[in-house]
C-alpha cells in the first residue's frame, strides 16, 4: 500500500493518525500497523502526548500486537506523563490493559 512506502515520510502525527483512523474504521492492515510499529518505536521521542495515547489506543483497539513499539511508549511516557491529559493518562492505561502488556515503570509514574 501506499502508506507502507511512504512511512519514513511520516512524522509522528502522521503515523498516529494513520493507525488511529484503520483501528476506528475496524479496517484491518497487519502490514502498516507492523510498519509503523517499527517506524514509529525508533523516532517515540517526536512523539507527543497525544501522539502516543492515540497510537497505543490504536494499536490495543485493533488487537494489533506490537510489544517493542509499547515498551518504547511507556519508557518514554513514564518520563513525560506530566505533559499528558488526563483523557491521554486514561486512553494510555486502557491500551496497555487491553493489549495486556505489562508496563510497571508506566502505571507507577501514572499512580
Amino acid at each position: 500500500g501506499e502508506a507502507r512506502t511512504r512511512i519514513r515520510a511520516f512524522n509522528s502525527q502522521n503515523m498516529a493518525n494513520t493507525v488511529w483512523a484503520f483501528a476506528t474504521a475496524a479496517v484491518a492492515a497487519p502490514e502498516l500497523f507492523e510498519a509503523i510499529a517499527g517506524e514509529a518505536r525508533t523516532r517515540v521521542r517526536a512523539f507527543n502526548s497525544q501522539n502516543m495515547a492515540n497510537t497505543v489506543w490504536a494499536f490495543a483497539t485493533a488487537a494489533v500486537a506490537a510489544p517493542e513499539l509499547f515498551e518504547a511508549i511507556a519508557g518514554e511516557a513514564s518520563r513525560r506523563i506530566r505533559e499528558f491529559n488526563s483523557q491521554e493518562i486514561a486512553n494510555t492505561a486502557w491500551a496497555f490493559a487491553t493489549a495486556a502488556v505489562a508496563a510497571p515503570e508506566l502505571f507507577e509514574a501514572i499512580a
